[in-house]
């Protein structure tokens, strides 16, 4: 299992880090904050609070559910945030996310891939928690990618990345 679960381990770090995050700030690069809070209708989610949510949910589950670090996530406000946060304090939140996650993950036994643990109300394993975070980070990349497209008919180049 060890093999395997830190080959698991080392790729959805990649995948966080390495894949998602470059394209999500390659997004960021090419939006005002007026677009980044751009939203189609009330029911809809803008790139600001997609954001908000990913640093809100990948912390929850991964540096508080894996890492034991206490929880104080408000999950509501990050889809109630309507004030415009500048694009810049959008990124180092999530940069800053992200590097808590890898630290968490970097150093985390894969030999305890299957332990359980309680995150938002589920009991998981770990290896759930880190799955669900990671397909989670990919769903809202690909809302933000075309969000980005949408508001700037551009060609984002990432095979340039």
């Amino acid at each position: 299992m060890n093999d395997t679960g830190q080959e698991f381990i080392s790729r959805s770090r990649y995948h966080l880090t390495e894949d998602f995050l470059p394209k999500i700030e390659r997004c960021l690069d090419q939006l005002t904050d007026e677009q980044i809070w751009w939203r189609p209708n009330e029911h809809s989610n803008s790139i600001g609070n997609l954001l908000l949510h990913l640093s809100g949910n990948a912390r929850q589950w991964i540096v508080c559910g894996i890492g034991g670090v206490a929880d104080a996530r408000d999950r509501d406000a990050e889809f109630a945030q309507r004030d415009r946060i500048a694009r810049d304090d959008l990124r180092s939140l999530l940069k800053t996310t992200l590097a808590d996650v890898d630290a968490t993950l970097a150093k985390f036994d894969a030999n305890q891939l299957v332990d359980r643990r309680s995150i938002q109300g589920s009991d998981v394993t770990v290896l759930e928690a880190i799955l669900h975070v990671v397909e989670h980070f990919s769903m809202h990349t690909g809302q933000i990618v075309y969000i980005t497209k949408h508001l700037t008919a551009h060609d984002l180049h990432f095979y340039d990345l």
